[in-house]
């Protein structure tokens, strides 16, 4: 069996907590975020190639109670050219 790869970071950060802080959290994780409880499980069972996201708002606010930098609790890098180079190449 392959391991499951989640899209964001969650859980690890959730893993890192005492017992009592991981409780706690689940209490008030989804009422910071103003989602509902299920909604925020949802969230951190989002696979890396699941096309659900979590809203961005919602993203940078977790970033916020993990006290972590921005980009650090996705799994994944988004990867593109920029849009002059795009109308350079004349494709668009």
């Amino acid at each position: 069996m392959s391991e499951i790869i989640w899209k964001y970071k969650v859980n690890s950060h959730l893993e890192k907590l005492t017992v009592k802080e991981y409780k706690a959290a689940l209490r008030i994780i989804p009422e910071v975020l103003d989602v509902a409880v299920n909604t925020f499980h949802n969230y951190r069972k989002i696979k890396l190639h699941d096309t659900q996201d979590i809203p961005y708002e919602k993203v940078k606010m977790l970033e916020i109670l993990f006290g972590i930098k921005p980009g650090e609790l996705e799994n994944f890098t988004i990867t593109g050219e920029p849009l002059k180079a795009l109308i350079k190449k004349g494709k668009y």
